[in-house]
């Protein structure tokens, strides 16, 4: 499903999924210049979608744009993604092709925020005591108490220190690791720095805060899941890929660990038959935690003003 408004040269607006784009930013300014496109949902056959677009408006990685589908793109001329960074975009490509890219700003607060969201609800077992409420029950799960216990976790850039700093309000314990950890860094955080290993075997929560690389993709294995204890949690709102897939599923089908909280999968949207719809310890949302308020003024608001001014320079 598509909504069209008037104008010049052709832009398209990818994946607005709850189709939101047009009230979070002011695109009336572009009406004497551009046709904007908004798509709703996931194309089938982008080459044939995208053929006739000047500009490209990504939401993250909702959509790759990478060099075999960028060369049958005759009128691409410029590319806005939100966001700060975007893996899915071959920037080689572009650049060869002559495909201006532009990003915009970030809110930082949102992914952190569902972060402890999450950590809180499978802490204190809300879904299941809402469930229950609605069903006719009463007070039917038993809480864990944060205060006191340990959170591992797996990276400490923005986000992960931002997580520490909520833990350390919450009374828990915090011990971390990644590849690149020093102590000092740990301390600043209000971490301690611990091997890979005992992090899995000490935390009562595992976090994962780590950026997507070749390095990184795939750092969190079976091996690690089978370190941790049976009354633990494990937590990704960073990247899927940072985490062998079957090896949580397996994990979390045999009932290792206590259970876990997703908000990352590798292939978004989920499909209605993938085997995480079915497990009963995993709580899951559909990649939300950057999908607030602010963060999507930032995101919509600064792509129109990206068309406007590559537009005045005279790209188009």
């Amino acid at each position: 499903m598509a909504e069209i408004m008037s104008a010049k040269i052709k832009v398209v607006v990818l994946d607005d999924y709850q189709k939101v784009s047009q009230d979070f930013a002011d695109w009336s300014v572009l009406k004497d210049i551009a046709d904007v496109t908004v798509f709703d949902a996931p194309l089938a056959n982008p080459e044939q979608s995208l053929h006739v677009f000047d500009v490209i408006c990504v939401m993250r990685e909702r959509m790759p744009l990478q060099a075999d589908l960028l060369a049958v793109l005759p009128n691409l001329s410029l590319i806005v993604s939100t966001g700060f960074r975007n893996a899915s975009i071959d920037w080689a490509a572009a650049e060869k092709l002559g495909i201006t890219v532009k990003n915009t700003g970030y809110v930082w607060s949102g992914a952190p925020e569902l972060t402890w969201a999450l950590l809180m609800a499978i802490a204190r077992k809300i879904p299941q005591e809402n469930q229950n409420f609605r069903s006719g029950n009463w007070q039917t799960t038993i809480g864990i108490d944060l205060e006191g216990k340990t959170i591992g976790l797996v990276g400490l850039g923005n986000i992960g220190s931002k997580i520490a700093s909520y833990a350390k309000v919450f009374g828990m314990n915090v011990i971390a690791w990644s590849e690149n950890m020093t102590e000092e860094k740990a301390a600043a955080a209000g971490a301690k720095m611990v091997a890979k290993e005992t992090l899995f075997k000490e935390a009562d929560f595992v976090s994962i805060h780590l950026v997507l690389s070749d390095r990184s993709r795939g750092i969190i294995t079976a091996s690690d899941f089978n370190l941790m204890k049976p009354s633990s949690y494990f937590i990704n709102t960073s990247r899927a890929a940072l985490v062998e897939e079957n090896a949580l599923i397996d994990v979390l089908k045999q009932k290792k660990i206590a259970g876990a909280a997703i908000d990352v999968f590798n292939q978004e949207p989920l499909p209605e038959d993938h085997l995480y719809r079915s497990l009963d310890n995993l709580l899951a949302t559909p990649h939300i935690g950057y999908v607030t308020e602010n963060t999507y003024k930032v995101f919509y608001q600064d792509t129109v003003k990206a068309i406007e001014e590559w537009v005045q320079a005279g790209n188009s």
